[in-house]
């Protein structure tokens, strides 16, 4: 109870004093900290502020060199798209071409076999194998080959297509890509600290694995234009080909198409000589069958005509052969009688009938020589049928085009 009633303990003077001054002296030094924070948080605003500002600035910078840079290599990509649709378009109408001028080689290879189909009808010594048929063949030939190289420069023209193809789809994807990603770059050089849609995205700092060095994206689109160049040059030389190579194939077999012509109309000339010449031979032979005809008739008159003397002579002779006794004389009259039937005898049954037996037999040689001459220019005619009317009308209907 005496503790209780204990008064509480009282500081001197100076303790509060020093208190006194210890408040003060703690209060400005709180206050001078605080001002120092408060400077320091004023100039590391100021400065982040700046900071952020310049970082703004580089960045929104390096967003419209960027922009350039894909404005640039757009361009170049748009240009090279062009170039290589245009070529592709050009190189189309040279497919065009070929295919026409492929499908113009059927007709003559046709009409070339059918001429050779037709000749093998001629007949006789005329089934020989002469200029035209050597024409016709090397000209099939031709034909032939001019055929597999065309289908063969087809096949690279097809080829060279697909890759032009390729090369712009390529250079499309990268247009499209890089449309897009000027798009979105454009998009981000739009927004400012108060665009409204803008908002935290933590996860976009980080580097995914399919991001790309700026000069991986530079090759990427370089190597498009690259192949897009290489494609346009090969096309472009592949269409100097295609030109030599039709006016080429074109000469060829125009030339060996005259070639065939002209054989063909020496050879109706030929033909048509010597048919004229048979004709001419058969005239002279009908003519002499004509005059041997007329000389047998003459022969078989004469001997006709001296059977009426070969009789009465001997008649005569036989009559006197009777007469009797010594008057069956060898006297002048049956002398002469004799004379008369050997003489009459050997004109009529030697000369007169030889020479007709050999007059028939000249005009039996005359008849199978005329059988002969005739069955020859048959053989002219059917011959001159086929070169000159099935063969070369046919081949009038051939037209040779430079595509």
């Amino acid at each position: 109870m005496a503790r209780l009633l204990q008064a509480t303990p009282k500081f001197h003077l100076s303790e509060w004093d020093i208190a006194s001054k210890l408040q003060c002296a703690s209060t400005e030094s709180q206050k001078s900290r605080s001002e120092c924070v408060i400077a320091e948080s004023q100039r590391l605003l100021d400065e982040i502020e700046k900071t952020t500002q310049k970082t703004q600035s580089d960045v929104n910078k390096k967003i419209e060199q960027r922009q350039e840079e894909i404005k640039f290599w757009k361009q170049e990509l748009d240009n090279k798209l062009e170039q290589i649709a245009l070529e592709t378009e050009v190189l189309l109408t040279f497919k065009t071409r070929l295919e026409k001028s492929l499908e113009s080689c059927k007709e003559p290879l046709v009409i070339a076999q059918k001429c050779l189909l037709n000749r093998q009808g001629r007949a006789g010594i005329d089934l020989v194998h002469d200029e035209v048929e050597q024409e016709l063949v090397k000209e099939a030939e031709v034909i032939q080959g001019v055929t597999a190289l065309l289908g063969r420069t087809l096949e690279q023209t097809n080829e060279q297509i697909r890759l032009n193809r390729s090369a712009k789809y390529n250079l499309e994807k990268d247009l499209k890509d890089k449309f897009t990603a000027l798009m979105i770059d454009h998009y981000c050089a739009s927004l400012t600290n108060n665009t409204p849609d803008i908002r935290y995205a933590d996860h976009a700092v980080k580097i995914e694995g399919n991001f790309v060095s700026p000069e991986d994206w530079i090759d990427f689109s370089n190597i498009n234009v690259e192949k897009a160049d290489k494609q346009r040059n090969n096309s472009l030389a592949l269409r100097a080909l295609i030109d030599g190579i039709l006016s080429q194939t074109a000469n060829d077999m125009r030339k060996q198409y005259e070639m065939v012509n002209v054989a063909l109309s020496n050879r109706v000339k030929e033909v048509k000589d010597a048919k004229h010449k048979l004709e001419t031979l058969l005239a002279v032979v009908m003519d002499e069958t004509a005059s041997q005809e007329k000389n047998i008739a003459a022969l078989k008159k004469a001997i006709a005509d001296k059977e009426g003397p070969v009789k009465m002579a001997q008649t005569r002779l036989e009559a006197r052969n009777h007469r009797p006794n010594v008057e069956l004389c060898y006297d002048t009259v049956q002398y002469g009688l004799r004379s008369e039937v050997q003489e009459l005898t050997k004109n009529t049954q030697r000369q007169l009938k030889d020479t007709l037996a050999q007059a028939e037999a000249a005009l039996k040689g005359l008849s199978r020589r005329q059988l002969s001459l005739e069955e020859e220019i048959q053989v002219k005619e059917n011959t001159l049928y086929i070169d000159e009317v099935l063969c070369m009308q046919m081949r009038e209907s051939v037209y040779i085009n430079n595509f």
